[in-house]
């Protein structure tokens, strides 16, 4: 997966687009991601031990992949990600516009 835990991405489509978040999981088996602070819904929740009033909680749900672009580190735009080799033989994760590594 192109998208890791802890990048900054932005929203392309649905109803929280142009918006921008942090990347808090990645479920690579079906290609979602879950944004912090984004796609919020809310549930109604039982009463129990982790929630000893109940009522109505606000929950993050994930998002398609394909929802979201990365924003470049370096040149803070939103880009597409490609992949190259270091002089060590390891893959690394750069930016289509700037062309610089993306950690």
């Amino acid at each position: 997966m192109k998208i890791k835990k802890g990048d900054k991405v932005i929203v392309i489509s649905g109803k929280d687009r142009g918006r921008k978040g942090e990347v808090e999981g990645v479920y690579p088996k079906s290609d979602r991601v879950i944004i912090k602070g984004l796609n919020v819904y809310k549930k109604h929740m039982k009463k129990s031990d982790a929630y000893p009033k109940g009522g109505i909680v606000e929950v993050n749900r994930p998002l398609n992949i394909s929802k979201v672009m990365l924003i470049c580190p370096s040149c803070k735009e939103r880009t597409r990600i490609g992949f190259s080799q270091d002089a060590k033989g390891k893959k690394q994760r750069i930016c289509k516009k700037c062309k610089k590594v993306i950690n």
